[in-house]
């Protein structure tokens, strides 16, 4: 079962399809019924083929949030429930949800009245709750996080202080500009460059990615 944390239009079995998939995807015809544009059919049948699948079978189901308080709530009940099924659990953290936020207490409680003139805003930093996850809430979990920078340079040092810092199992090191063709997996032991296998049409960067990981997982259990 795969638990999927999700906001906006991002989506399993949907990298494929256009940003708009519902406008790119589909054309109105003369009747005024709906069909799937030719050129996007087999991406379509695809993804929703794949999706259903999941969904009938109990391996998927997706939990919705709006807000950085529900995205914490929502990640402590998924842990702490599966605290039981110790290293056979796996979180696979892809993206933080936001870098600062405005604390409830500093919310106003009314419409901000644009008369008041110019607006002056104080964000805070979100809580980082990895380490909390690894050592309160899923200790025994296999746990994967990501490391997204615009600079070479810093990338995989901050990767290697990501992987001491929250005791993270792999950190996934990726540049934003090269980060669709290849990523650095980042563990105690080593460092694995992923790519993406070029001679594969419509292939992506994460195929690899994920077999690496279910194999580290696989291994992790057995250890």
């Amino acid at each position: 079962m795969k638990l999927y944390i999700c906001r906006g239009t991002c989506q399993p079995f949907c990298r494929s399809l256009p940003d708009d998939p519902l406008l790119e995807c589909f054309t109105s015809t003369d009747d005024s019924s709906v069909q799937v544009d030719p050129s996007h059919a087999e991406m379509v049948k695809r993804a929703i083929t794949e999706n259903r699948s999941a969904v009938n079978g109990g391996f998927l189901l997706k939990l919705p949030f709006t807000t950085i308080f529900e995205y914490l709530q929502i990640l402590r009940m998924i842990a702490v429930s599966l605290r039981s099924l110790g290293p056979s659990a796996m979180f696979y953290l892809a993206a933080a949800v936001s870098d600062f936020y405005v604390p409830w207490e500093s919310m106003t409680m009314h419409k901000i009245q644009s008369a008041s003139g110019p607006l002056d805003m104080r964000l805070a930093q979100v809580p980082k709750m990895l380490y909390v996850l690894r050592n309160e809430w899923a200790p025994v979990a296999f746990c994967i996080s990501f490391k997204l920078e615009t600079d070479t340079d810093i990338l995989l040092g901050k990767a290697d202080m990501a992987l001491k810092k929250y005791k993270m199992h792999m950190v996934v090191a990726n540049e934003l500009q090269t980060r669709k063709e290849e990523v650095i997996v980042v563990t105690e032991q080593e460092k694995i460059t992923v790519r993406r296998d070029t001679t594969q049409p419509g292939a992506d960067v994460e195929d690899p990615l994920i077999k690496l990981v279910v194999d580290r997982h696989s291994a992790y259990i057995d250890a």
